[in-house]
């Protein structure tokens, strides 16, 4: 008996004729998750294969639970009525993770989609050590311990870091730069299923295209706004990722004169005025001042103050907290407007952590962009706040990997 396809799809020794079945049965598998039920004919036309061939692809995959065969076509007029065929939506799933300073999300989807189940908030501390590396491998492995479903039914785990992601390679230059071997692949051995990195901005803007704000528009920036600023940049409908797959570090771009080291290493980057690690040398100086606010009630010092902290004191109204939103806001409005006059994007949307103070932060970044942009430039683009929300990174992160395993041009 042959390899089901579960079997071949983690085996990185298939080659020659089982290799080219492989890839047709995902041409298959691509076929319905874009477009629906089909029948043998419609599978035969677009994929350019005989009837015969159609048939024993279909046979395999329904022999391994991936595909149904739903009868006849009850519409059609005249004739022999075809059998159409689709996906079983849970037949198999796709894990998201999505990683940040202080905690994580993990979250399974099926083959339609859906999310079937998603942990929010799971306390984690994200550190560039193998004892925070060997924490997210415990906490992904409990996630799937608790599932009901067979481990073998999980086609891959997309996990978003933040920083410099090479999705290509399976390196990560930020977080996990232990060794030479690619860290998807040290993940994998951990895990045991087959592992997709990605830059936590771009599946941010993947998740919003394919479920969110984003409509009709094709050429769209996401900018994250949390501890860090990222850049998720869509081109045609594309994800874009440059050259070497390092696209959209909008935070280090030497934006202002100042002496204020960034986590980079170097001086003047917009992350030093404008994203939650700004926030640390504003509340100092604010703390110093005896500035009054809900933040400093109680305390001796301001260091223990989170970005968190200082969104939830802005949304119950206190003025510091909305005054030092409206300052990183111009700020990052700045750099937003200079984006503008690159791109000329259709969209630009607003999300990450910081995105939910909103018009305490739009307001500011909508008058920066008025202010230092092309008016003929930003004429035409709009400004939207994420649908997703918290959710945009690992809504991202499912369709991503189901994306890559599947061969998927969108």
């Amino acid at each position: 008996m042959g390899k089901t396809f579960f079997e071949e799809l983690n085996n990185d020794n298939v080659t020659g004729v089982a290799y080219k079945n492989l890839n047709l049965k995902k041409s298959v598998l691509a076929y319905f998750a874009n477009v629906g039920n089909a029948t043998i004919a419609d599978l035969g036309k677009e994929l350019n294969l005989s009837v015969p061939k159609i048939t024993s692809i279909l046979n395999d995959l329904m022999l391994d639970g991936l595909v149904q065969d739903f009868g006849k076509i009850s519409e059609t007029k005249g004739g022999r009525k075809p059998n159409t065929f689709g996906l079983l939506p849970e037949s198999a799933f796709f894990i998201g993770v999505d990683v940040n300073q202080n905690h994580l999300k993990i979250a399974l989807s099926d083959l339609q989609k859906n999310l079937v189940r998603i942990s929010d908030n799971i306390s984690y501390h994200l550190e560039n050590n193998m004892a925070s590396l060997e924490d997210l491998c415990r906490l992904i492995n409990n996630f799937i311990s608790d599932l009901t479903i067979p481990k073998e039914k999980i086609l891959g785990i997309g996990i978003n870091l933040s920083g410099r992601v090479n999705y290509a390679t399976g390196y990560s230059y930020s977080f996990f730069h232990f060794n030479e071997e690619p860290l998807s692949k040290l993940i994998e051995s951990k895990v045991g299923i087959r592992v997709f990195l990605e830059n936590d901005s771009r599946s941010m803007a993947f998740g919003e295209f394919n479920s969110g704000v984003i409509k009709d528009e094709k050429d769209v920036l996401f900018v994250n706004m949390d501890y860090g600023i990222g850049l998720g940049i869509m081109i045609n409908g594309q994800l874009y990722y440059g050259k070497s797959g390092y696209s959209g570090e909008f935070g280090h771009m030497p934006l202002f004169d100042n002496e204020r080291l960034c986590r980079c290493g170097k001086k003047g980057c917009l992350e030093t005025e404008a994203a939650g690690w700004a926030l640390s040398w504003m509340l100092k100086e604010k703390f110093e001042e005896g500035s009054s606010s809900v933040l400093f009630e109680n305390r001796s010092s301001e260091k223990d103050i989170t970005m968190e902290d200082v969104i939830n004191a802005a949304n119950n109204d206190d003025v510091l907290a909305i005054e030092l939103i409206g300052r990183i806001g111009e700020n990052i409005g700045r750099g937003i407007a200079l984006l503008i006059n690159i791109f000329n994007p259709e969209l630009v949307v607003l999300g990450g952590s910081l995105a939910q103070t909103g018009e305490y932060i739009t307001l500011p970044i909508k008058s920066a962009i008025h202010k230092y942009s092309l008016s003929l430039v930003n004429n035409d683009t709009q400004l939207k706040v994420s649908a997703l929300g918290h959710r945009a990174g690992i809504i991202g992160a499912c369709l991503l990997v189901r994306k890559r395993v599947l061969s998927l041009a969108q």
